[in-house]
């Protein structure tokens, strides 16, 4: 079968929610406690502005896909609403990105 580009883009926000989820998760239980158990701020510095520019993509992208694939607001607001919750956008994936 052959794959659509919204097939693409969604398999490809998949992977960028994925990516982003990764990197809340390396914050909260890696850079976090090195940060303030060993004092040491700069690893939390570097993973905290790559996790900055993943979830402006993760929420810029998953507005871009709203309008393509016609979803609800709703559907956008979850999304949006995974993205600052631990462990949220596997959650997401799961629940509403899998067709």
């Amino acid at each position: 079968m052959e794959q659509t580009t919204t097939d693409t883009s969604v398999r490809n926000f998949r992977i960028l929610a994925f990516v982003e989820g990764v990197s809340f998760l390396l914050i909260l239980f890696v850079t976090m406690p090195v940060k303030y158990f060993y004092d040491m701020p700069m690893p939390n510095k570097i993973v905290g502005s790559v996790h900055g520019f993943l979830f402006l993509g993760y929420c810029l992208y998953a507005l871009q896909l709203k309008w393509a694939r016609s979803w609800s607001i709703g559907k956008l607001l979850l999304l949006w609403l995974a993205s600052i919750i631990p462990f949220g956008t596997f959650v997401a994936d799961w629940k509403l990105l899998r067709e």
